[in-house]
């Protein structure tokens, strides 16, 4: 896989563009941000209500989404993806110009064929690989965070240059960035989210709790154990490797971790996986997530507030206020 830097990347290309950020939540925000402070020429695109008025704040005048996207070279897509497909329709897709770049940091619209870009604009993506705070916390300190660039379509032949002009705008190239397409993207993304850092990471978090308390230890001590240190361990992983972690915790954790993993992380759990790669390579998920988003997220919302109501949250909140001075 090639890397591409600072010396691949001409952030020339972007000077006298007018770049339209459609959307100011988390990666719209420090997004907007880092490019203001790149020299860039932004409008912010914003529904009224709560980001409108945090664009305000940040010192810009937002204006509505087709007004930002009118004349724009190039639209840059950081609404969230469940609303993407209909802000399109209603007020992207006819105030596009020709020759323009319609930008993404997630595939999942065009991926799944939510939204139908003309065949006079290009379509690519660049994805920082972080949340927005952080993204933002790394540039301000003179770095950046790696990221990923994607061409769906290349209408003007400088498509792929212009996604590394606005790489290098918020400093990813100084890390590196890397290539893909559109459904590697997507489909990485949404697997590694729901088998790992979203949803099995937080299952077997409970389980463990659950299996802790049940057998009469202490609620905090169980809270402790198997959330709190979840951190400290992952932080080991990510630095070091998984066997960088292995040199780095108690021959006791180690010998008991790789003795006893494959009791808890079993073939049942392969099959499960793969059952979630079929779902999101056949479309069953998207077309899941699309279903409840549109009748109002009764599903998400109703097994959201099940996990809110478990003991696991109580205890955590106390842990968090009594240790570490949290605020909820």
């Amino acid at each position: 896989m090639r890397i591409y830097n600072d010396a691949d990347a001409d952030l020339g290309l972007l000077k006298g563009k007018k770049i339209a950020v459609l959307g100011y939540g988390s990666q719209g925000r420090a997004q907007a941000l880092c490019f203001r402070d790149s020299g860039l020429d932004l409008t912010i695109g914003v529904r009224e209500g709560k980001s409108f008025d945090k664009a305000k704040e940040d010192g810009f005048p937002p204006v509505s989404i087709s007004e930002a996207t009118d004349g724009a070279d190039i639209v840059m897509m950081l609404i969230p993806d469940e609303a993407q497909a209909d802000i399109y329709e209603k007020e992207i897709k006819d105030h596009l110009k020709p020759g323009c770049a319609l930008e993404f940091a997630h595939g999942f619209a065009i991926t799944y064929g939510l939204i139908h870009p003309p065949k006079d604009v290009d379509v690519i993506m660049m994805a920082p690989k972080g949340p927005g705070p952080m993204i933002r916390r790394v540039f301000e300190n003179g770095y950046g965070v790696p990221a990923l660039i994607c061409v769906h379509h290349d209408h003007t032949g400088n498509a792929k240059a212009l996604a590394l002009a606005l790489a290098k705008a918020m400093n990813c190239t100084k890390p590196g960035v890397f290539e893909a397409r559109f459904e590697q993207e997507t489909m990485t993304d949404l697997f590694g989210e729901q088998a790992v850092l979203c949803g099995g990471y937080t299952a077997m978090i409970k389980m463990a709790y659950d299996t802790l308390v049940s057998r009469g230890f202490p609620p905090e001590m169980a809270y402790f154990e198997v959330l709190h240190e979840t951190k400290l361990v992952t932080d080991l992983v990510v630095e070091r490797g998984i066997n960088g972690m292995w040199n780095s915790v108690s021959n006791t954790a180690e010998f008991g971790g790789l003795t006893r993993r494959n009791r808890v992380i079993t073939e049942k759990t392969r099959d499960g996986m793969e059952s979630i790669l079929d779902d999101i390579q056949s479309g069953k998920f998207a077309e899941e997530w699309v279903e409840d988003y549109r009748n109002g997220l009764k599903r998400m919302r109703g097994l959201q507030q099940k996990d809110a109501d478990e003991d696991i949250e109580e205890v955590g909140r106390w842990v968090r206020q009594t240790f570490f001075g949290g605020k909820e």
